[in-house]
């Protein structure tokens, strides 16, 4: 082979899978859209002819979607009976949780890759021109959902559904010790808070985020702990932050931004703490040389194709300079956290 690539080289078996992910992705979202990891689960396994009763497929249609999704190592067949790996069983058979890997795929199908066909003319830009997919003349695409409520309630059931595969990492911190008040920049739904107040019996939290997200609030877990998850409807940077709470958490919002962005909203979050308030910055970290992490890596090429135009996973060092410069100090990153998380703190003298 050609400069040296050989058979059973890690990249060059990695390639391979690259080139093909995007069909076979899509059938894993078909899969799941069919409840066909669902139906082996109850099933213990099924024959081709059962799974196709359950779902509709045409007889040849399932026998190739199942062989693309066996490719992945998803499924398996055994003595011509279908089931799902330890894998699939974990993530996408109990489908009618808010935390499956089927909202997340589907969210994905249906929002992000649409749009990394329009990559090469959007980094040219410098901008996101992906968004013109989307009707309306914000500059983001959070803002322009809002014309669209059945899509935006697909993606923020991914949104949930991502947050809550991470978020016990977060909630697990002991720099919730002692916090009776936090306030949730950008908080969604609701659903990070609601874990927090439920592992925190004495913690209240304020959610903080556009309208039309907040109204998701009420069907989400937020809606069990009406008397300590309030919600805020706003803009985040054009409303004032309410004081009051001793914590302000950005939890998956900062890296939507560029460096002038941030550290406006990490001021204003300086501003509404009282002296001794914890700011705390909760999301991906590419690592400190910039060249690891595939969750960021797709991270930073979404916010940049069509969310935003702007903003990465950046490594840890970069938030913790922005809080200095925002005049916090006492600044530290517990980084390690899954899906390439971490978490950046900073104390208000």
């Amino acid at each position: 082979m050609k400069n040296g690539a050989q058979e059973g080289d890690p990249v060059l078996e990695r390639f391979h899978f690259l080139v093909n992910a995007p069909a076979l992705f899509n059938a894993v979202t078909t899969a799941a859209e069919l409840r066909i990891f669902a139906f082996l689960s109850e099933r213990s396994g099924a024959r081709a002819e059962e799974i196709q009763v359950f779902c509709g497929l045409p007889p040849h249609q399932l026998r190739v979607l199942l062989q693309a999704v066996c490719a992945t190592g998803l499924l398996d067949r055994r003595e011509g009976i279908y089931h799902n790996s330890r894998v699939a069983e974990e993530l996408l058979a109990a489908d009618d949780e808010p935390d499956s890997w089927g909202h997340i795929l589907t969210g994905w199908k249906e929002v992000y890759y649409p749009a990394f066909s329009h990559m090469t003319t959007a980094l040219r830009a410098g901008t996101n021109t992906a968004l013109a997919a989307h009707p309306g003349d914000e500059p983001t695409l959070y803002g322009r959902l809002a014309h669209n409520p059945p899509l935006e309630e697909v993606f923020h059931r991914a949104m949930t559904a991502f947050t809550l595969r991470s978020v016990d990492a977060l909630i697990e911190q002991p720099v919730f010790d002692g916090v009776r008040h936090v306030l949730d920049v950008g908080g969604g739904d609701g659903s990070t808070s609601a874990r927090l107040v439920a592992r925190n019996p004495l913690l209240r939290s304020t959610v903080f985020d556009m309208p039309s997200v907040s109204r998701l609030a009420s069907d989400a877990e937020a809606g069990t702990y009406p008397d300590r998850v309030s919600l805020m409807p706003g803009d985040i940077f054009t409303d004032p932050f309410p004081t009051g709470p001793d914590a302000v958490l950005f939890s998956h919002v900062l890296e939507i931004f560029d460096e002038d962005s941030i550290l406006l909203l990490l001021s204003k979050a300086y501003a509404a703490l009282p002296t001794g308030g914890r700011v705390m910055v909760y999301g991906y970290n590419v690592s400190d040389d910039e060249t690891e992490g595939v969750f960021g890596a797709r991270l930073g090429l979404y916010f940049n194709v069509l969310a935003s135009g702007r903003g990465m996973a950046y490594p840890a060092r970069d938030y913790e300079r922005w809080l200095r410069k925002a005049g916090f100090e006492e600044v530290s990153t517990v980084s390690g956290l899954p899906y390439e998380h971490g978490l950046s703190v900073g104390v208000k003298p």
